[in-house]
């Protein structure tokens, strides 16, 4: 990189820490930290939604997937995370603000105690917790490995600079800070993508080898399935993809609780579905033709940081590298606020009474703290990453498989359809997919796809089945008169 690129992202950094500062103004309360006070406007939580819903990982991990494997990729990630928002639109995205509104919660795991019980909410919100430090932790070693890539700085060093700077404007400015942000970060990935997009385009020989280019890849690479991606991963990362963007991720739920209503949220919801839908062709087709540009690289998940340094000039490898930070800060700044919005207001006052009944003004200092400290903590996990397989094993193997025991039971228990599943129902759901979790990764020879869609299964069957067996018991009033608040403004439905 030359100097002009390092003016680039500098400027791009101090950009992003100038707005934490300016978002202080509308900082009064923990409220206004968490969920922006319920004031998101809809195309600001679509963006939003859609920018921290991706991080580096996206040209690390999945740039290796896009040379190895060619367009399967787009089948079962955006199409997977476009089939999520969509049906999140009408059937969850609408349920978070209305929590918001009938309850005042500030955080996603706040309505569990009152849907479930105070120890189904905690084994919930700390399995939660627990799980979004191996997240967040490899969202920052995938930085981390991308500006090794550019710079050749130490991956360690990297994973502290984009930290520390996130560290800054999230702690101080919260939830705004983060929305303002996704957006600047919106429009600098915009830019970076495109660049690169028709500059490999233009070296391919113009606009036909969109089509033309796949005749000059291996064998399989415009399928619809390769490799490892079958139907049956597919399957299993839908319904990954399902419970993680309405909610199980729940930095995406904090996006619609801050909705001021359910129709607002549900346009969000559709924004990013449709963002999704569009955006990933222009990001991934340079990786895609990567194996023709690129032949025989010995480590593919380098082919997009190669890419951007064969084709662009000087001072755009530095708007396409402050892009990469831009989608890795995104996404850990808002899962970091959001779980210190569950620590504050859900697993601190269970430990202890001084964290009961505070006001807003202590409750905003003691989530200050909080986001700080879970902040390090992330990235002490970012530094050991290889520990736990990598940046895609942390994301495939362990997040993705995951997800589904803690987040069966959060969205479900927002339907109508599951209001007999009692907190027997969540804990047995949520144990049974750590258990086939368990036996697909240190048990059993199965492929990926199995072990992905196998905890999810056992946590959706569990949770239904008992649903079902206890469909004679009577509901208790606290639970009946939460789904009513859920049904939406004219009691009949939620949508």
């Amino acid at each position: 990189m030359h100097t002009l690129d390092y003016f680039v992202i500098a400027v791009f950094f101090l950009l992003v820490v100038g707005i934490g500062f300016l978002a202080i103004r509308k900082i009064k309360g923990s409220s206004d930290y968490f969920v922006a006070g319920g004031n998101i406007p809809w195309w600001l939580g679509g963006v939003s939604h859609h920018v921290s819903g991706h991080s580096g990982v996206v040209f690390v991990a999945l740039a290796g997937v896009a040379y190895r494997y060619g367009f399967s990729l787009y089948v079962w990630w955006a199409v997977s995370i476009v089939s999520a928002c969509v049906i999140g639109a009408f059937c969850f995205a609408p349920r978070w603000s209305r929590l918001r509104v009938a309850l005042a919660i500030e955080s996603p795991t706040e309505y569990l105690a009152i849907r479930y019980n105070v120890p189904t909410q905690q084994l919930m919100a700390w399995s939660g917790v627990l799980l979004k430090l191996l997240d967040v932790g490899s969202k920052w070693a995938s930085i981390g490995i991308l500006l090794h890539g550019f710079t050749g700085l130490p991956i360690a060093t990297g994973i502290w600079i984009s930290g520390g700077v996130s560290l800054l404007y999230i702690t101080i400015g919260g939830m705004w800070a983060d929305l303002y942000t996704d957006f600047l970060q919106f429009i600098v990935q915009l830019l970076a993508c495109v660049v690169l997009f028709v500059a490999v385009v233009n070296h391919l020989g113009g606009i036909s080898s969109i089509w033309t280019v796949w005749d000059r890849l291996p064998a399989g690479h415009a399928g619809l399935f390769n490799g490892p991606y079958t139907p049956v991963f597919l399957a299993g990362y839908i319904g990954a993809a399902m419970l993680s963007y309405n909610g199980g991720t729940w930095n995406l739920a904090a996006r619609y609780i801050g909705a001021p209503s359910g129709a607002s949220a549900r346009n969000a919801a559709l924004l990013s579905g449709a963002l999704y839908l569009i955006w990933p062709f222009f990001l991934f087709f340079p990786m895609w033709a990567a194996p023709v540009i690129l032949p025989d690289l010995p480590d593919p998940t380098q082919s997009y940081v190669i890419l951007t340094q064969k084709f662009l000039p000087v001072g755009l490898v530095g708007l396409v590298l402050a892009s990469m930070f831009a989608a890795t800060m995104s996404m850990t700044t808002s899962d970091t606020n959001t779980i210190s919005s569950v620590i504050t207001r859900d697993i601190l006052p269970v430990l202890s009474s001084r964290f009961r009944g505070l006001d807003q003004r202590k409750s905003l200092r003691l989530a200050r703290i909080c986001t700080l400290l879970f902040t390090l903590l992330t990235l002490i996990v970012g530094l050991e990453a290889e520990r736990f397989g990598g940046v895609l094993g942390l994301v495939i193997s362990w997040f993705a498989a995951l997800i589904g025991p803690v987040s069966v039971p959060m969205l479900l228990g927002l339907l109508p359809q599951f209001r007999h599943a009692s907190s027997s129902a969540a804990i047995a759901s949520i144990l049974a997919g750590f258990g086939a979790f368990a036996l697909t990764v240190y048990g059993l020879d199965v492929s990926p796809g199995v072990r992905l869609i196998a905890p999810i299964a056992s946590s959706l069957g569990v949770f239904g089945a008992m649903a079902w067996w206890y469909r004679a018991r009577v509901v208790p009033a606290a639970v009946t008169d939460l789904m009513r608040r859920l049904a939406g403004p004219d009691g009949k439905r939620a949508g």
